[in-house]
């Protein structure tokens, strides 16, 4: 008859209390998680205390929540509309930053946001 050591049945406990609490971590993330709301491609979130929205690319032409350059996603922070353009490298700058580049629109947002210091992002017009 094989006897299991005191360190093989607490690894085994371990292992098995690990799986269990990744399981339930997974289920519980997946049941709380309020992103699962928001469709792919978008953004809702306050960030130092600004409400930063980014809604996905328009796939038609024409305009698109106020842009000039279809394809681009729409992006406002507390609902006034940020003007963003993507580099032909793939950066993204915006009116805000303009000499600053950001890998993802989400980091340029946040980045026009700091920049603000509180200030009201102004709406471009006419252009």
């Amino acid at each position: 008859m094989n006897k299991i050591t005191r360190r093989q049945a607490l690894g085994t406990t371990a292992g098995a209390l690990s799986v269990i609490g990744l399981a339930g971590a997974t289920a519980y993330a997946a049941g709380t998680d309020s992103r699962a709301a928001i469709p792919a491609g978008t953004v809702d979130e306050v960030y130092k205390g600004r409400r930063i929205q980014i809604t996905a690319a328009a796939t038609g032409g024409g305009h698109h929540g106020g842009h000039h350059s279809p394809g681009l996603p729409t992006v406002r922070i507390d609902g006034s509309e940020l003007h963003v353009m993507q580099n032909a490298d793939g950066s993204w700058i915006s009116v805000v930053n303009h000499y600053e580049t950001f890998a993802t629109p989400i980091s340029l947002a946040r980045a026009a946001v700091r920049e603000l210091q509180g200030a009201t992002l102004v709406p471009m017009g006419g252009m």
